[in-house]
């Protein structure tokens, strides 16, 4: 069956259907990781986005029960070149494309995803749709519904992805700490880590306000990636600033990263393209350590690069610990005057490096340092 992809910018890719068939919108981004297209699939962080994935050969593997990093399919739409015939895979349950339709994602296969990047990588991301079955008859329409959608920036949306009940992930063997989670689209494997790390872990909803989470009286407090605009996240950012007044030890990522920024009163911005997949090289500049890491943003802090800075909210000296080397992106900010520190990037990196791993150990280590 025939399908569509319609750029903001007018340029139309005609491939074959795959997944669910219908009319779908949103920021159409790519990702560079070769593998771990389930995980990408269920990563809230890419909710209202279409994806396309630059690997040609999708579906491989299949997919199974045990991946997922969240409760469904987030991604507004899928591009793909050449889907998988069949899987092959001793781990594989079903096939990807049954999930796809099962999960109701309209997507794309059969186009020339490495034009598509080198448009995106060029012009930047922008809002498109993609097209099949009856969405396809109103032909000249199909412009005019791409450049009507809601554009990414602007947009609140982790109380969209966010869990509606607290959870409790309990640690593996002795506990060693309790940490609050504010799920503003939390990836499983992230309490997972610090479960294998003794940590108890207390998920909760986004619009939890501080003095419920400080009324448990955590040893840390973590914020999760997520998507949409931080700059959109006023609330989100107030509460934290109520986390940091209480000096209680906060580590958090990518999303999370965004908001310590904004809390500490830095600035955000929208990147041209982004950064998504498993192979973007990180420094911490702390040790001089060069990582290979896994990353989904398309925001970024903007704070100086060059040695500690002042908190222009009165938090005293942070420090950008982590720069990407592709670029030169904000990609970690560590505060020296309060317990608190974040990083851009994925550390639990599911599917991707375990480079990173070490930062929820240093999570660990803050949190020990200050009930010492």
């Amino acid at each position: 069956m025939k399908a569509v992809l319609v750029l903001e910018d007018g340029q139309t890719f005609e491939g074959r259907a795959y997944g669910a068939v219908g009319e779908t919108l949103g920021e159409i981004v790519f990702n560079t990781g070769m593998t771990g297209y389930q995980e990408t699939l269920t990563d809230p962080s890419y909710h209202k986005q279409i994806v396309v994935m630059t690997a040609p050969h999708i579906g491989n593997t299949g997919v199974n029960d045990e991946d997922d990093e969240s409760r469904q399919y987030w991604v507004a739409g899928y591009v793909v070149r050449d889907p998988a015939r069949r899987p092959s895979n001793w781990r594989a349950q079903r096939s990807l494309d049954e999930d796809l339709v099962a999960q109701g994602v309209v997507g794309i296969s059969g186009i020339d995803t490495r034009q598509l990047t080198r448009v995106l990588r060029t012009a930047g991301v922008m809002r498109a749709g993609i097209f099949s079955g009856d969405a396809l008859a109103a032909d000249d329409a199909l412009l005019e519904r791409v450049r009507n959608a809601a554009p990414m920036k602007g947009a609140h949306l982790a109380d969209e992805v966010s869990t509606s009940e607290p959870y409790v992930v309990e640690p593996v063997g002795e506990q060693t700490a309790h940490v609050v989670a504010v799920d503003l689209g939390i990836k499983a494997m992230t309490p997972q880590q610090m479960a294998q790390r003794g940590i108890k872990v207390t998920v909760v909803p986004s619009t939890t306000p501080a003095s419920s989470i400080l009324a448990m009286q955590p040893d840390g407090v973590f914020f999760s990636n997520g998507p949409g605009d931080p700059g959109a996240a006023d609330g989100t950012v107030a509460t934290l600033r109520e986390i940091l007044d209480a000096k209680v030890p906060f580590f958090g990522i990518c999303f999370g990263n965004q908001i310590l920024g904004r809390a500490l009163g830095y600035g955000t911005y929208k990147l041209a393209f982004g950064h998504r997949g498993i192979n973007q090289p990180v420094m911490d500049r702390t040790t001089g350590k060069v990582e290979v890491t896994a990353h989904n943003h398309g925001f970024a802090v903007d704070a100086p690069l060059d040695g500690e800075s002042d908190s222009p909210h009165g938090y005293g000296k942070v420090l950008v610990s982590h720069v990407c080397l592709n670029d030169d992106v904000v990609e970690g900010l560590e505060c020296r005057d309060i317990p608190a520190f974040s990083v851009q990037y994925h550390p639990e990196a599911a599917a991707g490096p375990h480079d990173a791993s070490y930062l929820f150990d240093r999570f660990l280590d803050l949190m020990k340092g200050q009930h010492a």
